[in-house]
């Protein structure tokens, strides 16, 4: 494969749609091999803009804004980052001879929960829990009562767990449907799902070049409204539930199809597994993989999508802890302790020009045996602090 230098006729170049702290180390990677990066986003200075060779802010539910850029740019890679896209465009691009990663249909059917659990359950045969799709108040209650209690409610359409609950009983079910109806995105159509008891839920990294699969170790992660606080690399678990797992991914990401990076979420209970959810693109909890692994999340990604050999080391194990933002600022500094960065710790600052409440806004890492870099992470996250 031939490599030259960004802003030359002879570049490789790589369109990032969503250019959050996930596509920041996307862009860097790609930087590290001389592919020209454009990052696009709905907000100026996203973290990716910060680190590519041109930027753009659109609207990216617009079919025609997204679609000029494409013209404008024409990318040898468009690499979808968020849910929140014109998938139109996306199909129309493609049509028109561009290379949507991991393919537009792929995006169309992940970025939706009812198409994803339909495919992988009716037409794949994978395991899931029981689920329905609702659209009124009156048809999720029925639903609930249906799958029994307690259930999740969530949009069809949403992402890092916004408009997510658990309605542990009847009465719960009217704020339910309040968080759902509030989360960003598109909440005409919920999912009700069966309560699946498991012991702990794993991101399976799952990487595909056209000629090989490769799967990272599993990563275990602590989850609080729908988002990720903690993950760790590797979570311990049987070798069949680990086998089980692999199986799953790859039947999931090889029914998708194309290549690139898949975070594929599951729920183990003894040493069975169930689906839940899958990414195609870099996954929030595989931020640990910038400690634990020689080639990250997102250089696998790029690997990958660039049709590269896909083989990395584990280095050890290791755990990471999300930053969140306890006020809403526009011009936000964090307080971070000399002690967040020691020997085998330190902290990836996402650079968001805007803080919210609940919005992640940096990550320590911590490479240790898994109990020890847990307990380090948690105690480090707690020395960063909003100024």
């Amino acid at each position: 494969m031939l490599f030259s230098a960004p802003l030359q006729k002879s570049s490789k170049k790589i369109m990032l749609l969503g250019s959050g702290e996930l596509g920041k180390e996307v862009a860097i990677e790609a930087q590290r091999l001389g592919i020209e990066v454009v990052a696009v986003d709905r907000y100026k200075h996203a973290p990716a803009h910060l680190v590519a060779n041109r930027s753009y802010v659109v609207d990216m539910q617009n079919r025609e804004e997204v679609l000029k850029i494409i013209r404008k740019e024409k990318p040898d890679f468009i690499l979808p980052e968020i849910e929140a896209i014109s998938i139109d465009a996306l199909f129309d691009a493609e049509n028109e001879g561009f290379c949507v990663i991991p393919n537009a249909e792929a995006v169309n059917k992940t970025m939706n929960r009812k198409n994803i659990r339909r495919f992988a359950s009716e037409e794949l045969g994978i395991k899931t829990s029981g689920y329905h799709f609702v659209s009124t108040y009156e048809e999720m209650c029925t639903a609930a009562d249906d799958l029994g209690f307690p259930c999740v409610i969530k949009p069809v359409m949403s992402s890092s767990g916004h408009g997510q609950s658990i309605a542990r009983s009847p009465f719960d079910l009217e704020a339910s449907w309040e968080i759902a109806k509030e989360a960003r995105g598109d909440a005409s159509e919920l999912i009700v799902e069966e309560f699946i008891r498991f012991d702990y839920e794993i991101t399976l990294l799952t990487a595909r070049n056209g000629s090989e699969t490769v799967f990272c170790e599993p990563i275990g992660h602590i989850q609080k409204d729908g988002d990720y606080i903690f993950s760790w690399q590797p979570m311990e678990m049987s070798k069949k539930a680990l086998k089980r797992s692999r199986d799953i991914a790859q039947k999931i990401t090889d029914g998708l199809g194309g290549r690139g990076l898949f975070g594929v979420e599951l729920f183990i209970s003894g040493d069975d597994v169930y689906f839940s959810e899958v990414s195609p693109r870099p996954h929030d909890t595989g931020l640990v993989t910038l400690i634990t692994q020689s080639q990250s999340e997102f250089a696998l990604h790029v690997r990958a999508v660039l049709g590269l050999p896909l083989g990395f080391t584990f280095y050890g194990e290791g755990a990471s802890a999300a930053f969140k933002s306890s006020v809403e600022s526009q011009a936000p500094v964090l307080d971070i302790e000399e002690k967040v960065f020691g020997d085998n710790s330190y902290v990836r600052v996402f650079g968001k020009p805007e803080a919210h409440v609940g919005r992640r806004m940096a990550v320590v890492l911590v490479f240790d045996k898994v109990k020890k870099a847990l307990k380090k992470a948690e105690k480090l996250v707690s020395k960063i602090a909003d100024a």
